[in-house]
């Protein structure tokens, strides 16, 4: 985690405001927000517009300006986006931020709506219900997790809950303390999960939709190896399986998910580096292929994005494919709407490095083209008809 604690006035912005007509030539497409640590590079959120049947990308805009919004969220119906502020102090208090910005659908910009504290701080991530109506948000620095409300216009209201993780595990420097890096819903809504890698837990809530709370659930987390470092989770499409990718260990677990009752139940684990390998890295993003065939995890030291191919049955992991990210610290990556292009953040070396997924097999091929942007550290797509290359 990258600590940036910045005077609340800083958190005083407003979207920026460019050209009306950044995106023009109405195409399938996907509309990419750019989350990023602020600083020299990077004033905030930036977007591009991508087209997957020419396979090409528009130049990086920035959209808006904000301080480390280091992940983002966007609402189902894609008129909202959300971001989590990684500070650790907003308004005099030791929170982090959560911001609520409107999207303009012509020109791609974002427009602030309003802020509201996280819930602790270093908030790193942020997820929205199927509904809409709650954003869930994890907190690092603090280790402690939160529900906020979405009001009708996008505007987020107080917390509705706040959950303070307690506890360590093995690694005195990494996990003195709890630090929570992820929370989402089950596939149904009905249990909150959330990685914390100062725990080594997936803690499971249950999640009451009508009035925003979360309640331990029974049994109220699932364990891994100690010094393992949960830091994100995937669902399989289909619901039955979760994939826990642990940062500290490089190491990707399944679970058997049994939705009635909130439980994972461990399975097999695999390792994301090559064998032998000696260097130091550490593993960030997991995410599942849209058809269930496939599982991709990052590393940030090896930075590489390694593939694996899933068995329907037993959520069994199958090594196909070791693939560069042709930068440095690939710290997040997305699969366009189509699943045929995986984009890779290269926050070290700011840049972002398009990919063809290989339907058969899964596997990463370069397509030859590069962004910039400064520290990228997360996208979201939003599917659109206007997003093409510019005019």
């Amino acid at each position: 985690m990258k600590s940036n604690r910045l005077p609340a006035l800083l958190l005083v912005f407003a979207a920026v405001h460019g050209a009306s007509r950044l995106f023009a030539a109405p195409s399938a497409g996907d509309r990419v927000y750019v989350g990023t640590y602020t600083g020299a590079a990077s004033k905030g959120i930036y977007a591009f517009d991508f087209d997957a049947a020419t396979a090409q990308a528009t130049s990086p805009e920035l959209v808006t300006e904000t301080p480390n919004p280091t992940f983002l969220a966007v609402h189902p119906n894609h008129r909202f986006l959300y971001a989590a502020n990684e500070i650790g102090n907003f308004g005099g208090k030791q929170s982090g931020a959560v911001s609520a910005f409107a999207i303009d659908a012509a020109s791609g910009h974002l427009k602030l709506l309003n802020q509201q504290p996280s819930g602790g701080s270093g908030p790193c991530h942020i997820s929205l219900d199927p509904s809409g109506r709650w954003a869930l948000v994890a907190n690092y620095g603090s280790g402690s997790v939160a529900v906020l409300p979405v009001q009708a216009d996008g505007r987020l209201g107080e917390a509705t809950a706040v959950v303070q993780h307690e506890g360590r595990s093995v690694n005195p420097r990494r996990q003195e303390g709890p630090h929570a890096h992820f929370i989402t819903l089950d596939p149904e809504g009905s249990f909150a999960l959330a990685c914390d890698l100062g725990l080594d837990q997936v803690l499971v809530y249950r999640f009451d939709a009508g009035r925003g709370t979360l309640a331990a659930n029974d049994p109220p987390a699932a364990r891994l190896k100690p010094g393992s470092g949960p830091r994100h989770l995937a669902f399989s499409p289909n619901g039955r399986f979760a994939y826990v990718i642990s940062e500290m260990a490089s190491t990707i677990t399944a679970f058997r998910w049994q939705p009635g009752r909130g439980t994972l139940a461990e399975l097999p684990s695999v390792s994301t580096l090559p064998a032998g390998f000696t260097g130091q890295s550490t593993a960030a993003e997991i995410q599942v292929h849209p058809s269930g065939k496939f599982v991709y995890g990052s590393n940030r030291g090896d930075d590489s994005i390694v593939v694996f191919a899933t068995d329907p049955q037993s959520a069994g992991l199958t090594f196909v494919a070791r693939q560069s990210t042709l930068g440095r610290t690939p710290r997040f990556f997305g699969l366009d709407s189509t699943g045929r292009f995986l984009f890779a953040c290269n926050q070290d070396s700011g840049n972002i490095v398009l990919f063809r997924v290989e339907g058969a097999t899964g596997r990463l091929t370069p397509t030859g083209q590069t962004l910039t942007v400064g520290s990228p550290v997360c996208l979201q797509m939003v599917p659109t008809a206007h997003s093409s290359a510019r005019r």
